[in-house]
């Protein structure tokens, strides 16, 4: 072989190869993650899981009780649900892989919700109350090497839900009945700081940079902001009827919150903390997420039994989800599972639901192989309403596959290997 001919094939070789890791890396960022969501069952909990790439269901989780709380570990291999019914006192541990309780542990009476710690090694559990335990009034935390309950912090008055800053060194925890947020030092967990907030301050969520802090104040119809320098609120944004859920984007430059009262979800700009827009949705909407490249809104409505999807670019809701056909299923949080790449921690970009006050659970007995039928129908109703999203979606496989970057690895081998073709000609 010639030295042109040497270097040409060289050059071919070299093109194929990188067009091979190109082709994988895309393929990889391009995959869409997956949304896990609570839902108060007559029979039993369940957890539905939701492909965020064709907004269909795809799988279904027999879980304890009454699953409130959900939040999933910045591996993203493990989601966890806590068990509002007061009678029991448990966490349930999802593996994502296979979508199965691989464990469940015992906490405080009436665990309401749940937050990993960006290493992914402690969860902690808001302990509300129980009719079995009264003084259980504190926050449970999980070793999640062993799955068990490794220490017990005091924090405020009815503490509701719980948050860590980026950089895992502070917490910022709500208290519901004193209208406080403590703050604590997450490698001691004492409190360092208590901040008075809103009326029934509930749930929390931090921006990306960590240098905000948003509370839902249910009582008092606002949002307060805390400058997380100072612990101080530093503005207080008026928004619906009964504030619950709220999450931050990625960049940061939007908050979205539900309120449970009003039927829809306050957009806010976090530069002028002002709401921008109103999006109407389903009745009762409790949790909510962003996705993490920042393009969907995902809200749980309680008493639509389903789940609106927006559309942040327009502020629309594009499409919705059914958790079920009986209209007895409640979902109340989401949380959304995101990539390796997108350096934040689960909290900003999780949902998690409000109250369940007058959410009443009808005595309709189904069974769970029923759910599972009625999801493969709602999969096959939601298509019908969802927008082109380029997937033959009335297939029922498993959107995992469809998030591999199998088609990427295919083209670029067959790529390299006509390069490889050519050179030797």
């Amino acid at each position: 072989m010639s030295n042109k001919a040497h270097k040409e094939n060289t050059v071919i070789k070299a093109l194929g190869i990188t067009a091979l890791a190109i082709l994988i890396l895309a393929g990889v960022a391009g995959a869409d993650p997956f949304a896990y969501v609570t839902s108060l069952g007559v029979d039993t909990g369940t957890v539905f899981v939701i492909d965020t790439a064709t907004d269909n269901l795809t799988a279904v989780v027999p879980v304890e009780g009454w699953p409130f709380g959900v939040a999933i570990n910045p591996a993203g291999t493990k989601v966890y649900v806590a068990d509002l019914s007061g009678t029991s006192t448990t966490v349930s541990v999802i593996d994502t892989a296979t979508n199965k309780v691989e464990a469940v542990v015992d906490v405080g009476g009436y665990p309401r919700e749940v937050a990993v710690d960006p290493t992914g090694t402690r969860v902690y559990v808001t302990n509300r109350y129980s009719v079995v335990d009264n003084d259980s009034n504190n926050v449970s935390i999980i070793g999640t090497a062993t799955n068990s309950v490794v220490s017990t912090v005091n924090v405020g008055l009815s503490t509701y839900n719980v948050a860590f800053t980026p950089d895992g060194e502070k917490i910022y925890a709500t208290n519901s009945r004193n209208n406080t947020t403590s703050v604590l030092d997450a490698a001691t967990n004492k409190v360092t700081a208590t901040v008075p907030v809103g009326d029934y301050p509930t749930d929390v969520a931090i921006s990306p940079d960590g240098n905000k802090v948003y509370i839902t104040n249910t009582g008092s119809n606002d949002l307060s902001v805390i400058d997380v320098t100072t612990n101080k609120v530093i503005a207080t944004a008026p928004v619906g009827d009964g504030p619950c859920g709220v999450a931050v984007t990625l960049d940061g430059n939007k908050v979205y919150v539900t309120n449970k009262r009003s039927n829809n979800v306050s957009v806010i700009d976090t530069a002028t903390n002002k709401v921008t827009a109103t999006v109407p949705v389903g009745i009762k909407p409790l949790g909510v997420a962003v996705t993490p490249d920042g393009n969907k809104v995902y809200v749980t409505n309680a008493k639509s039994d389903n789940v609106s999807i927006i559309d942040t670019a327009t502020n629309k809701v594009t499409a919705t989800v059914n958790a079920g056909k009986y209209n007895i299923n409640y979902p109340v949080g989401v949380v959304i599972g995101h990539l390796a790449d997108y350096d934040m921690t689960d909290q900003s970009i999780r949902a998690t639901p409000s109250s369940t006050e007058d959410i009443g659970v009808e005595e309709i007995n189904l069974s769970s192989s029923e759910k599972i039928n009625d999801i493969k129908l709602n999969n096959s109703n939601n298509n019908n309403s969802e927008p082109d999203s380029g997937n033959s979606s009335g297939e029922n496989e498993s959107s995992k596959s469809n998030s591999t970057p199998g088609f990427g690895l295919l083209g670029s081998l067959t790529y390299l290997y006509g390069g490889w073709k050519l050179g030797k000609k």
